[in-house]
């Protein structure tokens, strides 16, 4: 039953992550955690090691179809390592429960997000040419990549469901492109929080490679099908998932913990 359990969020984790380029990890926390009742100091660890695997095999299509913006991703990433290390020291600070609520709070503002996501690309970074003005959005690009940084290594989560938001806004990326670049930036935070955890690392590996293995085949099967999905409707029904957990993780902090 508990492989069969994690076949089947893994397969969920990866299916949203090749069709929004984030917000699958968002579940896994709370899947491994009440799903599959695992501590969370072994959650965070493992959340990170699907969701980078997962993202690495979405985003194989969107880079040989350009999709990517790769100075861009860069950015994120060399911000994205010094947080997450931080992140990880702070969430070895504090009780699990406490964790746990916080990560409430940020599926929350996730789901808001998602339910407010326009699909119109700002402005404020692009020149006429359509390339992203680099002078005017570095300092806009550091503080989120530090963020969002910090959050993997806190939470363990992607950061896809921040990215995403922030490359349209406020950098002025079309949305497939910024899909595609989520997906790379995702990957790195990934691999930076995951890092992060090296020292005092237990799996069980059994479980996380039936775990990666179905997260694999969902983000494969949803890039080669993604065309056909209409993803605003998909994310509406995801944000209300997403707030249904976040009441039942507040629910068992709070009064059943």
């Amino acid at each position: 039953m508990t492989i069969l359990l994690a076949l089947a969020l893994g397969s969920a984790i990866g299916i949203l992550l090749g069709l929004l380029g984030g917000g699958g990890s968002i579940l896994a926390v709370p899947g491994l955690v009440y799903g599959l009742r695992m501590p969370l100091a072994h959650a965070v660890p493992m959340s990170l090691l699907v969701v980078g695997i997962a993202a690495l095999f979405g985003s194989i299509g969107r880079i040989r179809s350009h999709q990517v913006q790769w100075r861009v991703a860069a950015v994120f990433a060399a911000t994205g390592l010094p947080a997450a290390f931080a992140g990880s020291a702070v969430n070895r600070l504090l009780p699990p429960a406490l964790t746990l609520g916080g990560f409430a709070v940020l599926m929350v503002v996730s789901g808001l997000r998602m339910l407010s996501e326009s699909e119109r690309a700002g402005a404020a970074c692009r020149t006429e040419a359509g390339a992203v003005d680099w002078r005017r959005c570095v300092s806009r690009a550091v503080p989120i990549g530090l963020g969002v940084g910090f959050l993997t290594g806190l939470f363990g989560v992607g950061g896809g469901f921040l990215i995403i938001p922030a490359l349209v806004l406020m950098l002025g990326l079309d949305m497939v492109t910024a899909i595609g670049t989520s997906l790379v930036i995702v990957v790195a935070n990934s691999a930076s929080g995951l890092l992060a955890y090296l020292g005092d690392l237990s799996l069980d590996w059994r479980l996380a490679t039936a775990f990666t293995a179905a997260a694999i085949i969902g983000s494969l099967a949803a890039g080669r099908f993604g065309a056909t999905v209409d993803t605003h409707r998909l994310r509406t029904w995801f944000a209300y998932l997403v707030f249904a957990v976040a009441a039942f993780v507040l629910a068992k902090v709070l009064f059943l913990h």
